[in-house]
Order: C-alpha cells, then structure tokens, then sequence
C-alpha cells in the first residue's frame, strides 16, 4: 500500500493534469493530494460541493469538464493536450498559492486544512440549525422547498 500510495504521489507531481472524477462524497483525498501535488484538477462533473469554494475560485486553479463532454470519445484528450501552456501556467501558479489550504498540520496552521474545515462547519451550521428547527415545527417538511 505505501509504495503504491508513493508511487501515486510522484506520478501527480509529474503531471500536469489530474483527473477528478466526481464521488459519493463533497471532497476526497484524491483531489486534496492533487492539488497539493501541484497537479491541476480536471473536475469531471455537473453538480459537485467542493471544499472551501466559498473562500477559494477553483476557476483560477482547476479545469471543469461536464459528464456530457467527458464521454464524448476524445474529448478530454483533445482538451488537455490543446490547452494552452500560458494559461496551464497561470492555473498552476495560483494552485500554488492555494495548496497550503489543503495540507493538514499538527498542531493545526491558520488557514490549513484543518483551518479552513472548521470554518466551513462554522459557516453551515446556522443553515443546518434552521432546517432542523423547521422540520421540528411544520407538519409538511417540504413547506420551504416549494
């Protein structure tokens, strides 16, 4: 397991690109290794919750491709290796900038992982404090959606 982990590692930081297909969870550590590795993520999905896109543009450091396109037969490839190398550069570079706040510390650093997961608990809980609160009182839970 930890070579195959190890060899992972070395192959995203030897890549400009890293694939990210989208999973049964809002984040996982194939993105978070990703981007600590330097590697741009192509974000594969429609509909995906990414960690800390309320304080970070992911558009500044991460390619999207929908499901539609990315089924298409050689869309990606052709993607990938038409996209231009100074905008490559730009992306990368900012992924760089924004790396640490996905890398974990003990003791925990300003602004790392640990950091910035705690404030995104703290920004949703009121949200979810409510919805929990409504639920609670109204005879039909679905009154809000409407």
């Amino acid at each position: 397991y930890t070579a195959f982990f190890t060899q992972a590692l070395q192959g995203m930081r030897s890549s400009r690109f890293c694939l990210h297909p989208a999973g049964d969870t809002p984040s996982s550590c194939r993105l978070f290794d990703a981007i600590v590795s330097h590697c741009v993520p192509v974000i594969v999905s429609d509909r995906l919750e990414l960690p800390f896109e309320d304080e970070l543009n992911y558009e500044e450091f991460s390619l999207f491709i929908s499901v539609e396109e990315a089924l298409r037969p050689g869309y990606l490839i052709k993607t990938l290796e038409d996209f231009p190398k100074d905008k490559w550069l730009s992306m990368w570079k900012n992924l760089k900038l924004v790396s640490h706040h996905f890398e974990y510390q003990y003791p925990p650093r300003k602004d790392d992982a640990v950091n910035m997961l705690w404030k995104e608990v703290q920004r949703k809980l009121p949200s979810v404090s409510l919805a929990i609160h409504r639920s609670k009182r109204l005879k039909v839970p679905d009154w809000w959606r409407r």
